[in-house]
């Protein structure tokens, strides 16, 4: 079944800080357009010629490349519109715990993803590594890399010049602290939940 646009959360106006028209042009334009090609790329692999497979150039080449430039391009977006439409305030329960004990404070995480996304070309992205059971923010400078294999997504950041250019022109930190503004820390603390809960059974089938 082909991938479908998500709908908002929330309403086009109702972001402090990021303006209706950002909001437009992210969700309803760039966006849908990761969607279509990762369609169109899903339609055209079966018909690829695997037996001209090649490193240096190959049509199945260039559809596995961009098949994950597009898959990720997807993901990240409906991750960052799905936590948006908050008002300020702070993680509680479970979250907070995770990131009083992995960051320091919640002011230190806050602080560090800020940092991340400073320097990053694309996307600073919260992740719980199954590995050692902590949360970590990972740079991306593009969708499809500075992932880490393993990781669960819990939230992430568009650092994108197309998520706060035309509100902030090139003044990225003032967008930063625009976004923590409307963070919805109770759906954070879904997806917390939901990467813990994933994460043991990760752990469980390496055991078996």
């Amino acid at each position: 079944m082909p991938f479908a646009v998500k709908d908002l959360p929330f309403a086009k106006d109702a972001l402090q800080g990021i303006s209706e028209k950002t909001i437009e042009t992210h969700h309803d334009k760039l966006y849908p357009g990761y969607v279509n090609k990762r369609n169109e790329i899903d339609a055209a692999l079966p018909n690829a010629d695997r037996s001209k497979a090649a490193q240096t150039y190959s049509e199945y080449r260039a559809l596995k490349l961009e098949e994950t430039f597009n898959a990720d391009g997807q993901i990240l977006h409906e991750l960052y519109f799905s936590h948006l439409g908050g008002r300020s305030g702070r993680p509680s329960g479970a979250l907070a715990d995770q990131i009083n004990r992995d960051f320091g404070s919640f002011d230190a995480f806050v602080e560090d993803l800020s940092a991340c996304g400073l320097a990053a070309r694309g996307w600073a992205t919260v992740a719980l590594d199954p590995s050692d059971g902590k949360l970590h923010t990972f740079l991306c400078d593009v969708h499809n890399q500075g992932g880490v294999w393993g990781t669960i997504p819990v939230m992430t950041l568009d650092v994108y010049e197309h998520a706060y250019f035309m509100d902030y022109g090139s003044a990225r930190a003032d967008y930063i602290k625009a976004f923590f503004q409307n963070v919805n820390w109770d759906k954070v603390a879904q997806n917390f939940e939901r990467a813990q809960q994933m994460a043991k059974i990760a752990g469980s089938a390496s055991m078996a």
